[in-house]
């Protein structure tokens, strides 16, 4: 049974530069670890994501984009999806993960790829709002509740940290380093776009 434990960042901060893994990741180790910094190494390496993180700096050359038309015509993903080699692009195992990543975008209408690609005047934006929702409050306690909240706000539009479609207590995360551990390769969500018939254009907003 895991244990949630408030968990000091400069552990969090610890445990990624000896993994790789992602600090999400890093932390929700650590919590199911009690804070305990050797267990959650193993943790991260059972669920394969510290050894994903290993790979994150190789270089992804190869890949495919691949396409997702949906509810007769209404609604259509494209997305680039890169690998290290010519031979895992190829693979049929890459390729249907390619396809649930697909499927899961036109479902579930991520707009980014990562929180690192969303915008910082509108993570601004959305800090100032629920800091408004909060007011009141003392300083440290009101800064949790915003982090919570901005979390919260991340799984909802940036695509790895969204659950799965098909599995929503796995994120897409989880599936992406769970893909890299199994077939060996660093794999990279690089970009997607996602239509609408009759979705206002940006120009239009």
């Amino acid at each position: 049974m895991s244990t949630k434990t408030a968990i000091d960042p400069k552990i969090v901060k610890q445990l990624r530069e000896k993994t790789n893994a992602g600090m999400m990741d890093c932390k929700r180790a650590l919590e199911e670890a009690g804070g305990d910094m050797a267990k959650a190494e193993t943790i991260l390496r059972t669920k394969g994501i510290a050894s994903a993180g290993k790979k994150a700096s190789r270089a992804t050359k190869e890949g495919i984009v691949a396409s997702y038309i949906h509810l007769q015509g209404k609604v259509g993903v494209l997305v680039e999806v890169n690998c290290e080699t010519d031979f895992v692009a190829k693979n049929e195992n890459f390729r249907g993960f390619v396809k649930d990543i697909t499927l899961h975008i036109a479902a579930a209408h991520p707009l980014y790829v990562s929180r690192e690609d969303v915008p910082a005047t509108l993570i601004e934006a959305e800090r100032e709002i629920y800091k408004g929702q909060v007011t009141g409050k003392p300083a440290n306690v009101m800064e949790k509740i915003v982090d919570g909240k901005l979390d919260k706000f991340y799984s909802t539009v940036c695509l790895l940290e969204q659950g799965f479609i098909k599995n929503p207590d796995v994120t897409i995360k989880d599936l992406l380093n769970s893909k890299i551990a199994e077939l060996g390769e660093n794999i990279v969500i690089r970009r997607f776009t996602r239509y609408l018939v009759g979705e206002p254009l940006a120009s239009e907003n």
